[in-house]
């Protein structure tokens, strides 16, 4: 695990407190706007953010997310952009980053280049949507060797043994999704997402995250009472997108990110999942 991973959620532990983890689109409008971004989600309580490498086919997500990465796409966020926006970043933050990435665009530069410039860059962990643990192997390796996490996705829908796969494999944090599908706020919670949790924790001491489809302090507060992590991403991108728009003052936005925050912070788990 990365120190500044490791740190962070030592600290939080100790504290009995969840992390709030923020997800938007790294160059969406633009890579300058994507550090400012940052600079207002840590100073509204975002503890790990997680930037989203544009990728042409982005199957996981939703439409919020999707057109976010178009946005991105357009505004020239290759792989080298997105890496001169976190060492921009990192000149004053020195919070956990962790890329939200598809396979492709890592392979491009070849994989262990990749991963040896992303972590000069200053990021932490690596999450590649269509990677799976068990598909992991070959990659393992370069990331080790460059002190990058891998993070993996683990769903209700996952079987014991791909669970003990993932709980080989992964550092850093596991990222358990709270319902099948793509990504996109939802306004009901899924009964799934404590099952999910309490049977990943049956194969792991790593933290588990808790993400998909959190939108309203309520859910976060809750999932903040069994997960070690919470995270909040298509709620957030389609925010700040009505803001860009002009639909949505800038106060409001980063109130409720506030307000997130602090019920992130604030709820207690009353039992470990």
């Amino acid at each position: 695990m990365s120190d500044r991973l490791r740190a962070l959620f030592d600290r939080l532990r100790a504290n009995n407190r969840a992390a709030f983890i923020t997800y938007i689109a790294a160059g969406d409008p633009t890579p300058a706007r994507t550090a400012d971004y940052v600079r207002e989600l840590v100073a509204h309580g975002a503890d790990i953010v997680e930037l989203g490498l544009a990728f042409s086919d982005p199957l996981a997500d939703g439409p919020v997310n999707a057109a976010a990465a178009e946005r991105a796409l357009r505004a020239g966020a290759t792989l080298p952009v997105v890496l001169d926006l976190v060492r921009s970043i990192r000149r004053t933050l020195d919070i956990p980053i962790v890329l939200y990435s598809y396979l492709n665009p890592l392979l491009a530069p070849g994989f262990g280049r990749a991963m040896r410039r992303i972590s000069a860059a200053g990021v932490d962990g690596v999450l590649i949507l269509d990677l799976p643990a068990d598909e992991a192997a070959p990659y393992l390796p370069d990331l080790r060797r460059a002190g990058v996490a891998p993070i993996f996705l683990v769903a209700p829908t996952s079987t014991d043994e791909r669970m003990r796969r993932i709980a080989r494999a992964a550092d850093g944090f596991v990222y358990c999704v709270s319902r099948t599908g793509v990504t996109g706020a939802r306004r009901t919670w899924s009964a799934d997402a404590r099952v999910v949790l309490r049977r990943m924790r049956r194969h792991t001491a790593l933290p588990l995250a808790l993400g998909f489809g959190i939108s309203s302090p309520d859910q976060a507060t809750e999932a903040a009472r069994w997960a070690d992590a919470v995270v909040v991403g298509s709620a957030l991108v389609e925010r700040l997108a009505r803001m860009e728009r002009g639909e949505e003052a800038p106060g409001a936005v980063w109130a409720w990110v506030g307000a997130m925050a602090d019920a992130i912070h604030s709820a207690r788990r009353s039992s470990p999942p």
